[in-house]
């Protein structure tokens, strides 16, 4: 058997996304606690949403948020940006990694797909879809699907 192993889905592979979980978990608490020698950082609450890291594990995106609208995202992704080697340094004490992954922020917009999703189900043509029987029911008049009326 061969010692590379490549992944060949479409999805992340089960590394990535436990170096991602570990990454997030490791930049929670060194917000949460305040651990960075930035007044401004340590000023801001900031929830790390996700963290999806590259193939190679070299390069890891930090998809962030500010708690309740304190700041707006550009600020608290510029401090992030700004104390970026720090954080890297925090994440590579951590971790067991042969390289520290570079560190690169984005805002974090679940939240906005989450509220068009609710305007979407408020919307009343899509109640309407919704609310609508199936249409297996409709022509058999049953709702299992297999012919016989009950």
């Amino acid at each position: 058997m061969s010692n590379k192993r490549t992944h060949t889905g479409q999805g992340p592979s089960q590394r990535q996304l436990r170096v991602g979980e570990l990454i997030r978990r490791t930049l929670s608490d060194v917000l949460n606690r305040a651990e960075i020698h930035d007044p401004e950082l340590n000023a801001m609450s900031i929830t790390v949403g996700e963290v999806s890291c590259s193939p190679d594990l070299k390069i890891a995106t930090v998809y962030v948020m500010p708690l309740m609208g304190s700041v707006p995202v550009a600020e608290a992704i510029a401090a992030l940006a700004r104390n970026k080697a720090e954080l890297r340094h925090r994440v590579a004490q951590d971790m067991t990694l042969k390289y520290a992954p570079d560190l690169r922020f984005r805002p974090d917009e679940t939240f906005d797909r989450l509220d068009d999703t609710r305007r979407m189900f408020s919307d009343p043509a899509v109640a309407r879809d919704i609310a609508q029987p199936d249409d297996a029911e409709d022509q058999n008049g049953d709702a299992d699907g297999d012919g016989a009326r009950d």
